[in-house]
């Protein structure tokens, strides 16, 4: 396989950029109701918009992650659960994160009797986010 170089800095840079979504998302739509979303589209289109974005970058660091490690993956499920088993995380929460990546799809293909559902899976599992990045941020300090 050829050397893989991935500019130096850029998963941090990725990660600071998730970082500031997820504050974006906490300070102006996480206390938002179904109500709040239903009855405003540029509401929707805000908070989608925003959560695809955390979940798009989470993959992409993820699967950069895996790329300088040598390992395949056929989806973007994979990719989520395959680098949080190899940081450590338990089967749900490698399950978790892998129904995250369905639920990104579900945005980016704007599979509309789904966005609030997919929503409402990424506050649930927010707390495994979280985690998920603490971990990659302290793998990049050790490199």
């Amino acid at each position: 396989m050829a050397d893989f170089k991935y500019a130096k800095g850029r998963i941090t840079e990725s990660l600071q950029f998730i970082a500031v979504e997820m504050r974006e998302f906490d300070q102006d739509y996480a206390l938002k109701r179904w109500e709040d979303y239903h009855d405003d589209r540029k509401l929707q289109k805000l908070i989608d918009r925003t959560v695809e974005n955390i979940l798009t970058a989470l993959v992409e660091v993820c699967g950069t992650i895996l790329t300088q490690e040598e390992i395949a993956v056929e989806s973007y499920a994979q990719v989520l659960s395959e680098c949080a088993g190899r940081l450590g995380f338990s089967k749900e929460e490698q399950e978790n994160l892998a129904k995250l990546a369905i639920q990104r799809n579900r945005l980016a293909h704007r599979y509309l009797n789904f966005r609030w559902q997919a929503i409402s899976m990424f506050k649930e599992y927010r707390p495994v986010i979280t985690k998920l990045l603490e971990k990659i941020l302290e793998r990049e300090e050790k490199m």
